[in-house]
Order: C-alpha cells, then structure tokens, then sequence
C-alpha cells in the first residue's frame, strides 16, 4: 500500500523534522504544500532547482515520494489579479515539478467568490467555460515540461459532479489532464446514503484518469456533512478500497483532513481495510 498524507496535516515543523516523523509512521509519500508545510519563502518567484533539491533530498533520505506538489487556488477568482497570481504561480510549481522528483501538480477548481464556500451559482454554464480556459492554459504549460495537472472536483466547486469533471477532461483532452479522486468531495446531505452508486458512476466515467486517491471520512450534522478523521465517519471503505485496488494498483493514497492526535488509528484503519480488499 503506498500511504501517505499531507504535509500539513502535522503541526508545521523544521523541514527534517517533517521528514522524520513522517517516517517513523511508516509513510512512503506526501501532498506537499509549501506554504503551509514549510517555513520558507514559496511565493511566486522563489522556487529554483536548488530549492527543490534541497526539499527533494530531504524526503528521499527517509525514502518518501513526494507524491503531489499541492498548488490549490481558486481557479475563477472574481479578482482578476488574484486569479492571474494563482495560474502564474501554479505554472512556476509545473516547471520546477521534476526538480522535486514530482510529476503531479495538482488543484480545485475554484469559486464564482473569493472564499470557496457551497452555492449553486458555481453550477453555472459561466463558471464551468471559466475553469476550462485556466486549465487548458494550465495543461498547455505542463505539456511543456512532461508533468500533470491533478484536478480534484467537489460539491464546493464549477467542477462538482462525476458527469461535470468528465466534461471538463472532454473539453481539455490532453493526458497531461488527470484526476485526484476524493470519494467524499461528491457527497451531499441528499446523495451521501447512496454513496457507491455515486463512487461507481465516477469511477465507470474517469476511473483510467485517476493518478491520486484521497483518503478522507465524513459524518452528517444536521442537513450537512463535516469532515472527521478517516475510520471515525461513514465512508465506505470496504466498497471502495477492493474497486481502487482492482483499477489502479499501487495508487499513492494521501490521507487528509485527520491530524493529531488521531493520525496513527487512521493510518492502521485504512492499512487494515486495504489489506482486507
């Protein structure tokens, strides 16, 4: 099982650190944030190869794959600066990927407003168009550099659904346009009882396109579903894990959304039910 998780989904700590503790829960890969796992200066304009190899080499020296350089932005930010900043800066992590041993760059698709909040004005024709201009402008510049675009999907986002991320992978058709596959971003308070079907459909739609799973759980408060720590919710492992399995052999799963001090039961819950598919 290649396990790992995000990086700031520790306490934020010198960068060896990082890498040790990692290690010593038996992770072999990581989502890297640089902003959030790192303090160091990763705003547009600072990476260099030197920078990557430096961070690179601290990762391999405890044999963990840096699985993902995370980049997540709001991809139709109503501020058009805020928009442009964001691609620029994705593009910077696209041409330095390779120096940090990582061919996926990855993100979300954003928010018709500034905070990345649920409405269904992100449902839209117009949002959607949006989207697929900054990621075909996204894929041309990994097309350059021989590295992929990761986009995660969510009720949160234009791209919210099985059907609409499968347009949006129709619309860009490049291989250099891939999926990181979080079940419970397509679950709502009105789906989430029928969530194989949902995680069927996905998986008949796009399952040869998905390079990253997300590992996550979920419980209902009130009329919404809240993030837990994975083995503390109401996703189904057991229906999913022998499906992943079967489709992408030895995938990277990244944890998410668990931190400490419930990291270490979360890891041999999903070990456990892995080994069990």
């Amino acid at each position: 099982m290649n396990l790992g998780v995000r990086g700031h989904d520790f306490k934020k700590r010198p960068l060896n650190e990082l890498t040790r503790v990692m290690a010593d829960k038996g992770l072999n890969s990581v989502q890297l944030v640089l902003k959030k796992s790192l303090d160091v200066n990763s705003d547009l304009g600072s990476l260099s190869p030197g920078f990557a190899h430096h961070i690179r080499r601290a990762f391999s020296a405890e044999n963990i794959d840096i699985a993902v350089l995370g980049c997540y932005f709001n991809m139709i930010h109503p501020d058009q600066t805020e928009r442009r900043y964001g691609i620029e800066r994705f593009k910077e992590h696209i041409r330095y990927a390779r120096d940090f041993g990582c061919s996926i760059v990855a993100s979300e698709t954003g928010n018709v407003n500034a905070e990345i909040i649920y409405t269904e004005e992100n449902f839209k024709e117009e949002p959607f168009q949006e989207v697929v201009t900054t990621v075909r402008d996204l894929v041309e510049e990994a097309e350059k550099f021989g590295v992929i675009v990761g986009v995660e999907a969510g009720v949160n986002h234009p791209v919210y659904s099985p059907k609409t991320l499968k347009r949006l992978l129709d619309s860009v058709p490049s291989n250099n346009l891939q999926v990181v596959f979080d079940p419970v971003n397509f679950l709502t308070i009105n789906n989430y009882q029928h969530q194989e079907e949902v995680f069927l459909e996905a998986l008949e739609l796009f399952g040869d396109r998905i390079a990253i799973f997300h590992a996550k759980d979920f419980i209902v408060e009130g009329d919404r579903l809240v993030t837990t720590a994975v083995g503390k919710g109401l996703l189904n492992y057991d229906f999913i894990f022998p499906l992943i399995k079967a489709k992408k052999p030895f995938i990277q799963i990244i944890m998410e959304e668990t931190e400490e001090p419930f990291i270490e039961a979360s890891l041999m819950y999903l070990r456990k039910k892995y080994e069990q598919a």
